[in-house]
């Protein structure tokens, strides 16, 4: 019998960013952006958005204020902002030491 020998390849991982999008990175980045301004409007049509902000609010780092149509604001527990449709905009906000979802806007 003959021995075959493999030459061993030699595979180069090159470092940088992804071509495909990653939702974990997309919900840092909009974590990010909400720390950065305080505060963060959001479309009533932007699903994608309200959908990473619901998990960030189910996780305890953002709260979610729904923006009512005379421009008064509610506070959205966790498990209303899951069933929340699109008709009305959201401003998310950094989550303060002291707040509580129950807490009334100041």
């Amino acid at each position: 019998m003959e021995s075959i020998s493999f030459q061993s390849a030699t595979v180069v991982r090159f470092t940088g960013p992804r071509t495909a999008a990653s939702p974990r990175r997309e919900q840092t980045d909009f974590l990010d952006a909400v720390y950065a301004a305080g505060s963060l409007p959001v479309a009533a049509d932007d699903r994608v958005a309200k959908i990473m902000a619901t998990r960030l609010t189910i996780f305890g780092f953002v709260m979610i204020d729904e923006v009512l149509a005379d421009g008064s604001a509610r506070r959205l527990r966790p498990s209303e902002a899951v069933h929340t449709c699109t008709a009305h905009p959201w401003r998310v906000s950094r989550r303060a030491a002291s707040s509580s979802p129950a807490s009334t806007l100041a």
